[in-house]
C-alpha cells in the first residue's frame, strides 16, 4: 500500500500554501506534516489553542526545517468557520490547496450551534461554507485544489432530502454518518464543476478503514454491524486497518498528483474509484449546493 512518503518523493512544494482542517490528529496530521516535509507552508486548524499548539509542537520537533501554523476553528459553528475565514484572508496572499479532512463520524443525535444536525451540519455544511468563502483566494491562486474527506461509509445513506435534520424520523447514528459523507462527494463533484475551468479542480477522498479517533463513539454492536454489513456489500467482510501513512496518501495523492481532467472524481488508495451513483449524480450535486445555500444563508458563485 502507498505512503504519503512515496507519493510525495521527489515532490517540491516550495512557495504552496496548504490548509489542512481537523489536523491535530490521525490522518490530518499525518496530512500536514508529509506535506510540509515537501516545502509547503501549511496551515492547520484545531478545536482550541491548546491543541494547536500542542500539536506545531509535535510537527516542528518532526519536521524542524518545515512551515507550520495553526488557526482555531469549530466547523459546528458558522460564526467561527466565518470568522476564521476572515482571518485567513487577511493574512494570507494565497491557498493552493485545501484540503476539507476534519470530521465526526457516529456521534449520538445533537445539532450545531446554528441547529442543524450535527454530523450533516459538521461534515458538510461547516466546510461548505469554508471552502465557499475562500473560493476567491483559490481562484486567484489557480491552479489550486480542495480535497473533500469522504468514506466509504457514504454507502450507508443518500441524502436524504425529505428529512436532512431527523425532524420527522428515528435518529440512526451510522445513517447520518453517510448521508454527511454523501454530502461531502456531491460537494465536491459541483465545486468541479463550477470552478474546473476556472483552474480549482475539487476531489473527494476514502482513506480506507484507519485506526484513529474518529472512531471514539463506536459500540462493539456498531463494529459488528458494520462487518455484517461489509460482507453484504463485498463478500470478503471488512478490510484490514492501515495507518496514518497510509490513510493519508490520497489525500496527499489528490492534492498533488490526481489528473485535473478526473476533476470531481470520488478517489481511494491512491486513484479514481467507484461511488454509489447517487452520491456523483451531477443534478443532486446541484441540488444540494442550492439547498447548502439555502440553509446557511449565504450564497457562492
Amino acid at each position: 500500500m502507498t505512503t504519503t512518503t512515496e507519493v510525495l518523493e521527489g515532490v517540491d512544494l516550495g512557495g504552496k500554501t496548504i490548509l489542512v482542517t481537523g489536523a491535530t490528529t490521525g490522518i490530518g496530521r499525518e496530512t500536514g506534516r508529509a506535506l510540509g516535509a515537501a516545502g509547503a507552508s501549511v496551515v492547520i486548524t484545531a478545536r482550541s489553542d491548546d491543541k494547536g499548539t500542542a500539536t506545531l509542537a509535535g510537527l516542528r520537533e518532526s519536521v524542524p526545517a518545515a512551515e507550520f501554523s495553526y488557526e482555531v476553528l469549530e466547523l459546528g459553528s458558522l460564526q467561527s468557520v466565518r470568522s476564521f475565514t476572515d482571518r485567513f484572508v487577511a493574512v494570507h496572499g494565497r491557498l493552493d490547496v485545501l484540503i476539507a479532512n476534519a470530521g465526526i463520524m457516529a456521534v449520538p443525535f445533537g445539532h450545531t450551534e446554528d441547529g442543524f444536525e450535527l454530523q450533516f451540519g459538521t461534515n458538510h455544511l461547516g466546510h461548505f461554507v469554508l471552502v465557499g468563502r475562500l473560493l476567491p483566494l483559490l481562484v486567484a491562486s489557480a491552479p489550486a485544489r480542495v480535497v473533500v474527506l469522504s468514506s466509504a461509509g457514504h454507502r450507508m445513506s443518500d441524502v436524504r432530502w425529505d428529512d436532512l435534520m431527523y425532524e420527522r424520523r428515528d435518529y440512526s447514528k451510522m445513517e447520518a454518518y453517510g448521508q454527511s459523507k454523501t454530502a461531502n462527494i456531491l460537494h465536491a463533484v459541483e465545486l468541479d464543476r463550477r470552478h474546473g475551468p476556472d483552474g480549482v479542480h475539487a476531489y473527494s477522498v476514502h482513506p480506507g478503514l484507519v485506526a484513529t479517533e474518529l472512531g471514539r463513539h463506536f459500540t462493539p454492536e456498531d463494529y459488528a454491524a458494520l462487518r455484517a454489513r461489509a460482507r453484504t456489500v463485498s463478500g470478503t467482510g471488512l478490510p484490514p486497518p492501515v495507518g496514518v501513512d497510509v490513510g493519508a496518501a490520497t489525500s496527499v495523492w489528490a492534492a498533488t498528483a490526481a489528473r485535473d481532467d478526473d476533476g470531481g472524481a470520488y478517489l481511494a488508495e491512491c486513484a479514481v474509484a467507484t461511488a454509489e451513483p447517487y452520491a456523483t449524480d451531477p443534478d443532486a450535486a446541484r441540488r444540494l449546493w442550492a439547498l447548502s445555500e439555502e440553509l446557511v444563508g449565504e450564497a457562492f458563485v
